[in-house]
């Protein structure tokens, strides 16, 4: 038979052979691109729910004619028409859901998620009887959810959450109004109460997301084969349950941010399909067992932010050569004693977080070993010893955090090697020697915090080829020399701290307008809060995974946009560039010898604190401020100004600013002239003190929140936790 075909199309002529095949594919694809008229009833219904939406990115603009193929979002059976689907995710939509989307009684899936409905849910979705899947996620329904919803029998989806106005108690019946009910998320809404409990009971539950609701009540175990579980950011308390109906399915459990209380029981490593565990800011207590080893599918593991104490689990998850754990996050518990060598073993460890701990010893030399890190985390512990060399061998790492420890040594040049940092945090520790000029080679730093050590020399010229720096902080070393004439050239820098040094000469004279931080004026919320107020910066940060394509994900950086050249031995004339720059939120030059005129104010816009005091300072005091209104913390004091300072220029507000200076008169009640006072602001006087000045005490706290602890930054790394972990919102 084959013979014969060939033959036939052997015997043709090439024109009529060519002829056929297109005939054929003309057919083939007129059956396949076939026409499907809608329903008119249906049609109606859906033009009608149009006609009440705000559509300002004309998402739904196909809807003409009669053609159900052409139309955006819509799915209708074949041959009779009626629309089975309506799918309109994330397409700016507002306004009501017009009860006529009601007339669709055919309709199976229902997807509104992602817009801006302003409704309460509709009560006649209950005569939907068809619907299998319900999707009102992310937009902006408030009230209650309707007891009509029970009429559903079918329904296999019902997705809620992201509606902040969305609560009441948690539906009675939502546990066995359906049998086929597979998946149930209503995250991050207004629910509180405690859970039904027949929804512990529902055979047919696999996926349930109740987190991030006002949820209380003891914690009780499931008794179907749940496969996700989200409980996290409620009020749930007593003690954590096995989970054993879950043993063979349960992929992600997430408990985070309640108040459950205990140890961990040995039984939860029994959960064999276990790939996401977060378990973290509880009150859970007591020593790990040392028979609590989870099986290698666990990717993430998070029991941050408890009371856990004793030594660290010398075996916390097996591990094989292509898995294992991704993510260890135990910091911010009483674990004492040593790092174990055991967690060099964790091959496939890609994020370690111990900080915040009671550790002691060494950092393992062989933390080397484990070369897909990417975070280090060891801050606020008590760990000794010199950074070891060979963690250069972690080639990939994006952040090492060591800051508060007691470590010692030197910076060694080798380190170089991290040609991918982006955050190196070595500060408060007992580091000495200078800054090698090998690590101009870490080209990639954004953030860089070496204060409080003993670092000594001038500044290297390695620091110019971190052209991404966002943050740097020298301060409290025994830095020398002069400022370097490069010092303002960084195009992204948000903060510079040089406090506490010994540096000399003048304040480089440049373009202080290189960077965008300091020169534009950020126009947000947060400009009218306390100075004490996080601001966030997000960074993109993009690594590339062998095996995937480009990730990204983003880490905050908290900080003001400020400098700080308070307690060193500055002289010379302050800058005028230096008082242009619109973005400066802070500036401290305070404790130096700096001479001359104050340029004028009013071109920082932005500024919140200014502290030149303490210097020796002359002329009159800078013009009008009253246009600075974000100005919060003033200090001109023991300086040598001298004038008249009338009331209209605005300095009413800072009544302690100005002591020490005996030839400055401020205008009193009646016109007259007062000498300018002692503070009367609690905590302005320094009484003899040579410590930072009284502004530099914010900045140090403000420092504190620098923690750069970004469990979010590890959560991405890999391309096989990612999905997991994503979908926890933990």
């Amino acid at each position: 038979m084959e013979h014969k075909w060939v033959s036939v199309f052997c015997h043709s002529n090439p024109l009529n052979l060519r002829a056929l095949l297109l005939i054929f594919f003309v057919l083939l694809c007129s059956n396949l691109s076939q026409s499907v008229d809608l329903y008119p009833d249906d049609k109606a219904s859906v033009l009608l729910f149009r006609s009440c939406l705000q559509d300002p990115s004309q998402s739904l603009s196909s809807w003409v004619g009669s053609d159900c193929t052409n139309w955006t979002g819509i799915t209708c059976e074949n041959q009779t028409g009626r629309v089975v689907s309506v799918n309109l995710t994330n397409m700016n939509l507002s306004g009501q859901i017009h009860p006529n989307l009601c007339k669709l009684p055919f309709l199976e899936h229902l997807v509104l998620s992602g817009n801006n409905f302003t409704c309460t849910i509709p009560l006649c979705f209950g005569t939907l009887r068809s619907l299998k899947t319900l999707h009102l996620g992310y937009n902006r329904l408030y009230g209650t959810v309707p007891d009509t919803l029970m009429r559903l029998w079918q329904l296999k989806e019902l997705v809620l959450n992201g509606n902040k106005d969305l609560g009441g108690l948690i539906p009675w019946w939502v546990g066995n109004f359906s049998a086929q009910l597979e998946k149930l998320d209503i995250g991050f809404n207004s629910f509180h109460g405690e859970i039904p409990e027949s929804l512990l009971y529902l055979k047919s539950l696999k996926y349930l997301d109740l987190g991030n609701n006002n949820l209380s009540g003891t914690l009780s175990d499931f008794h179907q084969s749940l496969v996700f579980l989200n409980l996290g950011s409620n009020q749930f308390s007593g003690t954590l349950p096995c989970f054993s109906a879950c043993v063979q399915s349960l992929r992600v459990l997430n408990l985070a941010n309640n108040s459950v209380m205990g140890g961990m029981p040995t039984c939860m490593a029994s959960l064999q399909a276990l790939k996401h565990l977060n378990l973290s800011f509880n009150h859970l207590s007591y020593e790990l067992s040392p028979r609590l080893v989870f099986s290698e599918k666990l990717l993430v593991l998070d029991l941050s932010n408890n009371d856990l104490s004793g030594h660290l689990p010398s075996k916390i998850a097996e591990t094989t050569e292509k898995s294992g754990l991704v993510l260890l996050d135990l910091s911010h518990n009483r674990f004492s004693g040593e790092i174990p060598l055991k967690i060099t073993e964790l091959k496939s460890l890609q994020a370690l977080f111990l900080s915040n701990n009671l550790l002691v010893g060494e950092i393992p030399a062989r933390i080397g070993n484990l070369t897909y890190l990417q975070v280090i985390d060891l801050a606020h512990n008590s760990l000794s010893g010199s950074i070891p060399l060979n963690i250069v061998g972690c080639f990939q790492l994006l952040a090492l955090i060591l800051n508060n420890n007691n470590l010692s040594g030197e910076i060694q040049p080798e380190l170089d090697a991290l040609d991918s940092l982006k955050i190196l945090d070595i500060s408060n520790n007992k580091i000495s020697g200078e800054i090698p000029l090998t690590l101009a080679g870490c080209k990639s730093l954004e953030i860089v915090d070496f204060s409080s050590n003993n670092l000594s020399g001038t500044l290297s010229d390695a620091i110019t080829k971190w052209s991404n720096l966002r943050y740097l902080s020298l301060a409290q070393n025994e830095f020398s020399g002069n400022l370097p004439s490069w010092l303002f050239t960084f195009q992204v820098i948000r903060m510079m701290d040089f406090s506490g040094n010994k540096f000399s000469g003048f304040i480089p004279d440049g373009n202080f307008n290189m960077s965008i931080n300091f020169k534009n004026r950020e126009l947000d919320k947060m400009q009218r809060e306390p100075f004490g107020t996080v601001h966030n910066a997000d960074t993109k940060v993009f690594i590339i995974v062998t095996g995937s394509t480009e990730l990204s994900f983003s880490y905050v950086l908290s900080s003001v946009v400020g400098i700080d050249f308070s307690n060193n031995v500055l002289d010379g004339e302050i800058p005028v560039g230096l008082f242009g720059l619109h973005g400066l939120q802070y500036l401290n030059l305070s404790h130096n010898f700096l001479q001359g005129r104050v340029p004028d104010l009013e071109k920082m816009w932005s500024l919140r604190a200014l502290d030149i005091s303490h210097n020796s300072l002359s002329g009159h005091i800078p013009g009008n401020i009253s246009s600075l209104q974000d100005l919060t913390l003033l200090d001109l004091s023991y300086n040598c100004f001298s004038g008249f300072v009338t009331k209209k220029q605005g300095y009413w507000r800072f009544p302690g600013a100005f002591a020490g200076n005996p030839d400055l008169c401020l205008e009193s009640s009646d016109g007259g002239c007062d000498p300018a006072s002692l503070p009367v602001v609690p905590g302005n006087a320094l009484e003899g003190e040579e410590d930072e000045g009284w502004i530099s005490v914010w900045v140090f706290c403000l420092s504190a929140f620098l923690s750069f602890y970004f469990g979010g930054l590890a959560l991405f790394c890999s391309p096989r936790a990612r999905n997991y972990i994503l979908q926890t919102k933990a």
